[in-house]
């Protein structure tokens, strides 16, 4: 058996890729169809949901500690770009914003959020935008939140007030001709 590659610590915050960011809760010992596992315990407060992942399955599953403060950065840079709207079919593009929010790549999760942000003087979303957008939006605050120290809403209200920087920005650039 291999050195285990990912240890967690309980107390630790950690990102499970369709799940977003949780607590490390406690590590338990079970005996499951004869054999002894390992498992990390993690709670997800926001959707009042307890997971239990075996230490061996960790890394294969995605489950990763809180990003670096470099792709932090990198992710609020990305929010600050100009969004790139493909002109392909809506359910396409959904799947691909979906692929990207359950990645757990906090770059690609900034990417969607920017992707989708739309400014008070822009078009109003689909109800299937906005319900992508508020998601995408939603796991990159916890993930931020965490990182920060701050509660959700404050850093939900950081990541609003690049987007709109930005937008006032980008939308300088259109004009009428």
């Amino acid at each position: 058996m291999a050195a285990k590659a990912l240890s967690f610590d309980v107390g630790d915050y950690v990102v499970y890729p369709k799940h977003g960011v949780g607590r490390v809760i406690e590590l338990q010992r079970q005996e499951i169809a004869g054999m002894q596992l390992e498992l990390y315990v993690l709670r997800f407060e926001k959707e009042r949901m307890t997971l239990r992942v075996p230490t061996n399955k960790a890394e294969s599953v995605g489950m990763r500690k809180l990003s670096s403060d470099k792709t932090l950065r990198e992710a609020l840079d990305t929010l600050t770009g100009k969004p790139r709207v493909k002109r392909t079919m809506w359910s396409r593009r959904a799947q691909e914003y979906e692929a990207k929010i359950n990645s757990g790549d906090l770059v690609s999760i900034a990417e969607v959020v920017r992707d989708l942000f739309r400014a008070d003087d822009q078009p109003e979303q689909s109800y299937s935008e906005r319900q992508i957008f508020e998601g995408a939006t939603s796991r990159l605050a916890r993930e931020l939140a965490a990182m920060e120290q701050v509660d959700e809403p404050t850093a939900q209200e950081k990541i609003l007030e690049i987007l709109r920087k930005a937008a006032a920005i980008h939308n300088k650039d259109k004009v009428p001709a």
